[in-house]
């Protein structure tokens, strides 16, 4: 019997690896179709497709004209996703999101009123400079993404699965915006910086993107996919020693830090949903690099992303020159 139950075991691993195996030849076959259209932009395409397959948000930073638009599309077409955009502008009311009730009559002469959806009603949806929409508009938008679903007219209406929201930020130009509130930021599980292409890949964008044939992006996964994907990230096994790295990052970044030269230099710091994001985050990029477990290097690689919109300086620090890369860099040194 006890030979009989080992077996049975040892057939269990062997359908999880199996599973795994292909699910990460899938996920790395979604990267190489995204970079054949997404040039110079690889950590920004990695950390996209780690937000995705760990099944949380992602906010975008970066200058106009970096491709985080076509970056959206060309995952939802990879993906196998419905991917829509929204542009927020200062006279975006929540309405335009949700969606909304309208009143029909039918031959009958009978009124009832029938729910329009908005545009939130996609699986993958790119906020498009969400810090120009107002708090309110802000809001609906925040709640429906840690909630998943809306609620209007007092009906609740579920979003699809799976969904995803990828914002983006300019830099630039703040006149006129609303800064999300630190709370709502920690509704996002990565910020990603999209920094400017080096000298190579600008010069192979110039020729692909302005001749007569341009690459169009191709499907290597469905939503199903995607979603067995999501699921089997959250069965990988993590070792204590990741454990451990990732609560000693998360809870040195804290103003009661154990760490007091860098406590004192927090105003404030990441929650426990910073734990649970880079403990999903690490799993998944194991995963898209063919590993079933993650390594301290994933956390080491994923914990500035995770962290740096969870946390701010105190006056004191900002003014003697420190930033927030450079004092998490400090707290990656002290695991490294």
């Amino acid at each position: 019997m006890a030979a009989a139950g080992t077996e049975g075991l040892e057939k269990l691993e062997d359908m999880i690896v199996r599973a795994a195996e292909s699910t990460a030849a899938h996920a790395r076959a979604a990267r190489a179709a995204i970079g054949a259209v997404i040039f110079g932009q690889e950590q920004v395409v990695e950390r996209a497709l780690i937000t995705v397959l760990s099944g949380g948000h992602a906010l975008l930073i970066g200058v106009p004209g970096l491709a985080k638009t076509k970056l959206v599309d060309t995952m939802g077409i990879v993906l196998g996703l419905d991917a829509r955009r929204i542009q927020f502008t200062p006279d975006l009311m929540p309405s335009d999101i949700l969606g909304s009730e309208v009143l029909e009559e039918s031959p009958g002469g009978k009124r009832s009123f029938r729910f329009l959806p908005g545009p939130i009603f996609a699986q993958l949806l790119m906020a498009d400079e969400i810090n120009r929409a107002s708090p309110r508009t802000q809001s609906a938008l925040l709640q429906a993404m840690q909630e998943q679903h809306v609620t209007v007219a007092g009906v609740r209406h579920d979003l699809p699965k799976p969904f995803h929201v990828l914002a983006t930020q300019n830099p630039l130009e703040q006149e006129g915006t609303y800064p999300l509130p630190e709370a709502q930021l920690d509704r996002f599980l990565m910020e990603i910086d999209v920094d400017y292409p080096d000298l190579a890949s600008e010069r192979r964008i110039l020729f692909e993107t302005t001749g007569a044939d341009e690459v169009k992006p191709k499907a290597a996964m469905t939503a199903d996919d995607l979603i067995a994907a999501q699921r089997l990230v959250r069965r990988l096994p993590v070792g204590e020693s990741v454990v451990e790295a990732i609560l000693q990052v998360v809870r040195a970044a804290r103003p009661q830090s154990d760490v007091p030269e860098i406590g004192k230099l927090i105003a404030w710091g990441p929650g426990p949903r910073a734990s649970q994001a880079l403990m999903l985050a690490v799993r998944a990029r194991a995963l898209l690099d063919g590993r079933l477990a993650p390594s301290i290097d994933d956390v080491l690689e994923l914990a500035e992303p995770v962290l740096k919109h969870r946390m701010a300086l105190t006056f004191t620090a900002r003014a003697d020159g420190e930033s927030i890369a450079s004092v998490i860099g400090r707290l990656k040194s002290r695991i490294g």
